[in-house]
């Protein structure tokens, strides 16, 4: 452990990477000893006319003529540009010297998330590309490395008209209105570059279960022949256990281990074991790849939602992840934090990130600070042939990176209905539960809610509803009394619970959005096009009013979760418990005891 923590800081520190922006590990999850951020000043071209791949702009001779601050998107102020308009297609150019300790490695470029659609070049030869604006992927550019300086060349191509791509809350028009917001085009996630030997780890899920028991599955890359691997785990530093060498066959290894006395991952003790991988190719070292997990288990028993057999009152805020200055993209890591923090400061216990594929590091400080998160999509609002390869492709990647936090308690493909607009559409319908049954057939271990919010099908494991009543006593007389046994008749609401022909499974009810109140501070400006879910109020003491008279509602109910609308202001939307600069608007402690209402 030691030493891998020795060869990953001398990497970083030979290489500069404490004057770059976002320079942490980008995925701790998934860290190689080898690996070099690529993040910081990169040159920059808008191509509003197409001619770049006409013109061979991937030869990486052309020198662009501005300069952007990766990883932040060109919309935003920290990319050092700061224009909203429309430019769907642009370039980025830099160049990179490969360690000589890497001498005789692969060497991989990786990206956290390019929207939408990416490209790449390395030294005027096509390294690959990737369509999805949400996950990572990585390219082997090996073959395409010389000595000394080697450019590389990324076209971003994300085409604002094009609604069936999976893109949350950016807006297809110029400015932002309602409930959408400033677009994130190009990189918007961390670059870096790792090195491995001719065979490489791929990636690996694991599984964790209350005794000890950790089954896990691993998929290797590369020249995938004569391979072992050696599992080392540590908890707080002290070793665990060290696995015997076992035999790798074919390119996909399943295997396990047992921990002794095991130490729970909770809300109040989110204990995290640390675990290394080492991979070898004959008698040599191919790679390392050190990671970590929390063993506790979830699910829904006896109407409750369950955090290693034990109910857990879900007490989540939304939460969609824009930054005033750098939009999509976390501006640094303390942010991240800070965010956590202060949400658990005000009494709930975890996130819903809406319409956000969230960047690692914040799964990360979920993980090691002991926070819930209910995993989303960003979605698309058409319905095609198009959109269903783009949304289910994207979706898969964004589980299968997110499988191993514990942190990560729900998975929720839809929200509302987006993407799946008219489900009297047999075809809508199919897409729907495929979703849920595509969720779980990835990861059986995590509640799945079909449609958040809206028209659900009968296999949701969370009745996920979304109710902005102005007051306690509109909640009161909507939900009071309502039983959760199947074929119930649910309350009237504006738009379906279920969709047609279908009945209520039975599933616990969660209350996934409400209240909604918009109030600004006295002093802070007013944003043009100001609004809130559920009207504005002029103080402190009425917003906290209002929402203690709703919190007494739900108490009363069968409801067993809810999440709160929202966490901060996003441009016109002030509905926030906090401005968008991340200054609460209101005391912490009264939040907290409001909260505490709910058990």
């Amino acid at each position: 452990m030691l030493k891998f923590v020795a060869a990953a800081l001398i990497t970083a520190l030979s290489l500069g990477a404490q004057a770059l922006p976002r320079a942490e590990v980008p995925n701790p999850q998934f860290e190689r000893p080898l690996w070099t951020s690529l993040n910081g000043q990169w040159e920059f071209e808008f191509d509003d006319q197409e001619t770049g791949l006409a013109s061979n702009w991937g030869s990486g001779e052309k020198k662009f003529s501005r300069s952007i601050t990766v990883p932040y998107c060109f919309e935003s102020k920290m990319s050092g540009i700061g224009d909203t308009s429309f430019h769907p297609v642009v370039w980025y150019r830099r160049t990179f010297t490969v360690p000589e300790a890497w001498a005789g490695k692969r060497v991989l470029l990786r990206f956290g998330a390019v929207d939408y659609h990416a490209m790449a070049w390395v030294n005027g030869r096509g390294a690959g590309e990737h369509w999805g604006g949400s996950v990572p992927f990585g390219l082997d550019i090996s073959p395409f490395l010389k000595p000394g300086s080697n450019a590389v060349v990324v076209r971003a191509f994300d085409p604002p008209a094009d609604r069936s791509i999976p893109r949350g809350k950016q807006y297809w028009e110029l400015k932002s209105r309602g409930i959408f917001y400033t677009r994130t085009s190009g990189i918007w996630q961390p670059v870096w570059l790792e090195a491995t030997g001719a065979a490489r780890i791929g990636s690996f899920r694991l599984e964790t279960r209350l005794d000890g028991d950790i089954p896990f599955e691993m998929a290797f890359e590369g020249n995938a022949s004569n391979l072992a691997l050696e599992a080392e785990v540590t908890f707080e530093g002290q070793p665990v256990l060290k696995s015997a060498w076992v035999r790798v066959s074919g390119n996909r290894l399943r295997g396990g281990f047992r921990i002794p006395d095991p130490q729970l991952w909770s809300l109040e003790r989110p204990r995290l074991y640390d675990v290394v991988f080492t991979l070898k190719q004959g008698n040599v070292v191919a790679d390392v790849v050190k990671s970590y997990f929390g063993i506790r288990t979830t699910g829904i028993e006896n109407g409750r939602f369950v955090l290693n057999r034990r109910p857990v009152y879900l007490k989540l805020v939304l939460d969609q992840g824009y930054w005033p200055d750098s939009i999509l993209t976390p501006p640094t890591d303390e942010a991240m934090q800070s965010d956590i923090k202060m949400t658990k400061e005000m009494g709930f216990n975890g996130a819903r990130k809406h319409q956000k594929v969230e960047d690692p590091r914040y799964l990360y400080w979920a993980d090691k600070l002991g926070f819930l998160v209910s995993g989303e999509a960003a979605n698309a609002y058409l319905f095609d042939e198009t959109y269903v390869t783009r949304f289910t492709r994207e979706w898969t990647e964004a589980v299968l990176r997110d499988v191993n936090h514990p942190s990560v308690v729900i998975w929720a493909p839809l929200n509302e209905s987006w993407g799946v607009p008219n489900l009297r559409d047999p075809r809508q319908q199919a897409h729907l539960r495929t979703l849920y049954h595509l969720t779980k057939s990835l990861d059986p271990t995590r509640p799945v809610i079909d449609n958040e919010g809206w028209q659900h099908t009968e296999t949701t494991d969370l009745f996920a509803v979304h109710d902005y009543s102005k007051d306690g006593l509109t909640l009161s007389a909507r939900w009071k009394g309502v039983e959760t046994k199947p074929g119930v008749r649910l309350p009237p609401h504006g738009t379906p619970y279920l969709i047609p022909g279908v009945e209520y499974n039975g599933a616990p009810l969660y209350l996934s959005e409400f209240g909604g109140i918009a109030f600004i501070p006295e002093g802070h400006e007013v944003p043009k096009e100001s609004w809130g879910y559920s009207g504005v109020e002029k103080s402190v003491g009425e917003v906290l009013g209002r929402l203690r008279s709703q919190y007494e509602a739900i108490r009363d109910s069968a409801i067993i979760g809810v999440c709160y609308t929202q966490l901060t202001d996003v441009e016109q939307e002030i509905n926030g418990l906090m401005t968008y600069d991340r200054k609460p608007k209101f005391p912490a402690e009264e939040l907290r005891k409001i909260n505490a209402l709910l058990q």
